[in-house]
């Protein structure tokens, strides 16, 4: 599976991004689907994930309540709309799938990997 992860960009601190996951190379369909950032100087961190289907998400704490994750399985494609975007919220975020239906936070959970896209959140 390769993934293209797009729409990151400056956007000012309030403000909303979506981002996008393309998958292509095989269906994504029966895999679970994982956003994770890493800011400059730190470690990467889990963000959102999504079940196969989209029935359940599950998010981190520092997101909850201002970031929604989806997905689009008849176009191959996850999606995360970020709002009341903060300062703390810029990094690069990436993509990822797991070869299993049910969702995970751990980065080792995850098979493949999309380039990242950059966030930058200004105050």
């Amino acid at each position: 599976v390769q993934l293209q992860a797009s729409g990151g960009g400056l956007v000012q601190a309030g403000g909303s991004l979506r981002l996008s996951c393309a998958a292509s190379g095989r269906s994504f369909s029966s895999y679970a689907l994982g956003w994770f950032r890493q800011a400059p100087g730190k470690e990467r961190e889990f963000v959102a994930t999504i079940s196969w289907n989209g029935g359940s998400t599950y998010y981190a704490d520092s997101v909850k309540g201002r970031f929604t994750i989806s997905r689009d399985n008849a176009k191959n494609t996850g999606y995360l709309q970020m709002n009341t975007l903060k300062p703390t919220d810029t990094a690069v975020y990436y993509c990822a799938v797991r070869l299993r239906p049910h969702m995970a936070s751990g980065d080792d959970d995850y098979d493949f990997w999309g380039q990242g896209t950059e966030v930058t959140v200004s105050s």
